[in-house]
Order: C-alpha cells, then sequence, then structure tokens
C-alpha cells in the first residue's frame, strides 16, 4: 500500500489529514519537525511528502535533500497566501506541487489520485532514460544534437513533477511538442492535455474559452459552457502565445495559479482546477514584461521552470537528420525512393530556416511533389542559393571533425555549382576521394553522370596533401 509522510507541527492538521489520507488509501507516517521527519525518511522513502512550509527547526523544502536521487516521491508543500513567494521557490528547489492554506481537499485528492505503483513509475522513467541515450530520438523530438540532449534532459527532469513550464522559442522550434512530451511523461498522462493559441482567440472570447461560461451570461450564450480549465482537470493545459491574452485576463490567470479555482464567466461560484499550466511565447520574454505585453506578477507564476528551445540553425546535422526523416516518411507513404543530391543538402546548411522544423518539413514536401527521383538545388527556392561570403564558413564550437569536414564539402561544393573537378581542386583533395566522401555522405545515390564522371575520376590517383584518405581524414603519424 503507497504511504504518505505528513510533516506539520500543528496536532489538529495532522489529525484531520492523517483521516482523509487514509481513506483515499495509504498509509500515514507523522513528523512534527525537520529532524522527525529525516529519521522516518532514513527508514523509508513514502510515495508523496506533504510538509508544512514553515516548522520549527527549518523549512520543510529542505526534506527534498533526504530523499533519494531519481526517485518517484511527490513532495508537495502547505504554504499560507503570504507566503506564495515562498511556495514558487519551493518549486524552484525540489517541490512538485504545492497547496495553500486552507487545503483545498479536492485538489489533494487530486495529487493523492496522481500516485501510481512506485514501481511501475521507475520502470517508465528508466525506458524514457533508454530512449534518451538513442541517436537522435526522444519522445517526438528528433535529434541528436547537444542543445537537443540538453533539452531532453530540462523536460525529463520536470515531466514528473507538477511545477509550471514557461516554453520560451522561436516559431517554429517546437514548443508544443514539447508540451505535449512534459505531459506524457508525467503522472497526468492519462488525463486531458489540451493546447490552446492565446494569439487565435478574439480578446472577447478568450475568458469564455479558458473558464467556460454561464446560459444567458452575454448575448449568444445560450447554453452552459466548460472552458478549458474545467475540461483539462486532472490533466495539462498549454496556452501558446501566452504574452497575447489581454491584461485583464492575466490577473484572473494568476488567480488560478495562486488558488487553484476559478468562476465561469457568468457567475461568482468557485470552481477548482487541478491542471497543470505549461506556457509558451516566441517573444523575449523579458521584453514583453518591459513593454507591458505580460504582467510581471504572472510571468514570475510562470518562470517557475523555464526552457528555452533551440533554433534550427543552432542544431547542426540535426538539418540533414530532419530533412531526411520527413523525406522517408514522404516516400514510404507515396511508395517513391526520391532522394536529396549533394547540392541540395548543401543548400539546405546554406539557409538560416527563419521558420525552424516547420518550415523545413513545408520545404521538403514541397519539393518532393515538384521533382522526379533527385531533389537538385535547382528546386530550392532563390533565398536558399544566395551566393555565401566569399571564404567563410561558420562552425559551432563543439562540432564534430566529421561534421566539419562535409560540412566544408558541401559548402564548397555549392560554391562551385557542384562541379566536383573544381571542389576537389580547391579542397586540395584527389576527385576519387570527394567522391567516395560523397557516397558516404549520401549512402552511395549518385545519377548517371555522376556515376560516368566518377569512373573516369577512379583513375586519379593524386595524393591528397591535407590528409584525407579514400575513406576519410587519415589518422595522425604516431
Amino acid at each position: 500500500m503507497p504511504q504518505v509522510l505528513l510533516v506539520d507541527d500543528d496536532p489538529e492538521a495532522i489529525e484531520w489529514m492523517r483521516e482523509f489520507v487514509r481513506a483515499e488509501g495509504f498509509t500515514v507516517a507523522s513528523a512534527d519537525s525537520l529532524r522527525a521527519a529525516r529519521t522516518v525518511l532514513s527508514r523509508s522513502q513514502p510515495d508523496v511528502v506533504l510538509t508544512d512550509l514553515m516548522l520549527p527547526d527549518g523549512q520543510g523544502i529542505e526534506l527534498v535533500e533526504s530523499l533519494e536521487s531519481g526517485g518517484s516521491t511527490e513532495f508537495v508543500v502547505v504554504t499560507g497566501h503570504a507566503s506564495m513567494e515562498s511556495a514558487i521557490e519551493a518549486l524552484r528547489a525540489g517541490a512538485t506541487d504545492y497547496l495553500v492554506k486552507p487545503i483545498d481537499v479536492e485538489r489533494l485528492r487530486g495529487i493523492l489520485q496522481r500516485v501510481p505503483k512506485p514501481e511501475h513509475f521507475r520502470e517508465e522513467i528508466g525506458e524514457l532514460r533508454k530512449e534518451l541515450r538513442q541517436l537522435g530520438h526522444f519522445g517526438q523530438f528528433l535529434g541528436a544534437s547537444p542543445v537537443m540532449h540538453r533539452l531532453y534532459d530540462q523536460l525529463t527532469r520536470v515531466a514528473p513533477t507538477s511545477a509550471t513550464v514557461l516554453l520560451i522559442g522561436e516559431s517554429g522550434t517546437g514548443k508544443e511538442v514539447a508540451a505535449q512530451t512534459i505531459h506524457d511523461l508525467s503522472r497526468r498522462k492519462r488525463q486531458p492535455f489540451l493546447p490552446l493559441n492565446c494569439g487565435a482567440v478574439s480578446p472577447q472570447l478568450i475568458e469564455s474559452e479558458l473558464f467556460g461560461h454561464e446560459k444567458g451570461s452575454f448575448t449568444g450564450a445560450d447554453r452552459q459552457h466548460r472552458g478549458f480549465f474545467e475540461r483539462a482537470h486532472g490533466g495539462t493545459l498549454f496556452l501558446d502565445e501566452v504574452t497575447e491574452t489581454p491584461p485583464e485576463l492575466q490577473v484572473k490567470l494568476l488567480r488560478v495559479l495562486e488558488t487553484g479555482t476559478f468562476m465561469r464567466v457568468g457567475t461568482n461560484e468557485p470552481i477548482a482546477a487541478d491542471v497543470r499550466l505549461i506556457a509558451a511565447t516566441n517573444r523575449p520574454i523579458e521584453q514583453a514584461v518591459a513593454d507591458g505585453r505580460l504582467r510581471e506578477d504572472l510571468y514570475h507564476r510562470l518562470n517557475v521552470f523555464p526552457i528555452q528551445l533551440p533554433p534550427l540553425r543552432e542544431r547542426g546535422t540535426d538539418l540533414e537528420l530532419l530533412a531526411q526523416h520527413f523525406l522517408a516518411r514522404l516516400n514510404a507513404e507515396e511508395h517513391t525512393d526520391k532522394h536529396f543530391s549533394p547540392a541540395a543538402i548543401a543548400a539546405l546548411y546554406a539557409h538560416s530556416w527563419p521558420g525552424n522544423v516547420r518550415e523545413l518539413k513545408n520545404y521538403v514536401q514541397r519539393v518532393f511533389i515538384l521533382a522526379d527521383d533527385v531533389i537538385d538545388v535547382a528546386l530550392a527556392p532563390e533565398t536558399f542559393v544566395q551566393p555565401m561570403p566569399t571564404s567563410l564558413l561558420t562552425v559551432r564550437i563543439g562540432s564534430t571533425l566529421e561534421d566539419v569536414n562535409r560540412r566544408l564539402i558541401e559548402a564548397t561544393l555549392l560554391d562551385c555549382g557542384n562541379v566536383k573537378r573544381k571542389a576537389a581542386e580547391i579542397l586540395g583533395i584527389s576527385l576519387k576521394t570527394l567522391y567516395n566522401r560523397l557516397a558516404v555522405y549520401h549512402g552511395g545515390n549518385a545519377d548517371a553522370a555522376d556515376e560516368a564522371e566518377a569512373e573516369e575520376a577512379f583513375g586519379d590517383d593524386a595524393a591528397d596533401p591535407i590528409g584525407w584518405t579514400e575513406e576519410g581524414p587519415a589518422a595522425p603519424p604516431p
């Protein structure tokens, strides 16, 4: 049977919570101080720790340090209205949720109902960590660059908690995918995940969309309407472009975050909201606060756990990985075998992708329709093939030598109009070595003209002064 540890120096509070928690199917241990609680935690790790923030010998959040690393304990802090800032800090320090005094029993019941059997949750986390280690795949994300691995780690760490998350990133970087991933990895995954783009709803209707309305509350309200907060009860609500919400609505969002309750339009009756909120914006968030587009107090409530999503231009070879993935999916759907030419791949790296992954996906779908068998650089939009600055190739610190070599070869090819002999001369390698490297990069795909030229090149045994062998960079001398 799952266990709850209650930590409070108020005997009456301990007594009523003990009875309530037992009625929900838990065994109960209790402590009236940090010292007593640490003694309990040294003997066993409960499924839920429910602690008052202020204790005689310190703050309840200090007990986080006594929990097993990597465990699945729900750590819930109880605080008064006057200590809301402390509750937010507690979430940042490792608490998974908080309750405001007087405790809302329905909200407490919702927290207890989220607790799975511990062994099942540990198995799930283990599987997620295994998936994280697999090259390029994590949930609905695809990418193996260092910046993406940092993102995966952040998502894995915050998902099991109930902390509010603020996703910041350019349009098209996958903010909704990140929100869905957090939900799917959380204890709320069997409950609804509801996304709402705040910028797509008119200011006159957004309050009704979020909180619902009563019949007759305004012209056209011919029936009762349950809003997003009510329909997402027990689950996760994702508010995209949160900086587009009207100022008067931001006050009400703040109230939901602080009290866990809301009211439908047309009524004064509070309704409990057991909802995890994930917000997102593509604006620089501090600038949105400075410009008055986002209330500063709401910003601090949303910014408990900020996550920055990297733009595509900072993801290195993830660009090609994604392009090939989108193309493979289209090939499977249409029973075709189309592929990118080396020059087309080089053109991808020459583009800045202001629309990020969304723009890349649209581009691949467009050229797939236009191409016969080979997607060549001629199908790229004009913005892809603008001349690159002479003798300039930007390389991110941390790139592998193989990645740098590849980008150098493909950028040189693009600059030479895909004339391979000229590119080989500029690079100082034999034409045969160039073809060997391109075969490795592109799986041996070549058109008839390339194959004919390659046949001629195989007789070229010129030495490679920059240390290349036919299979790749030469090993350094002993």
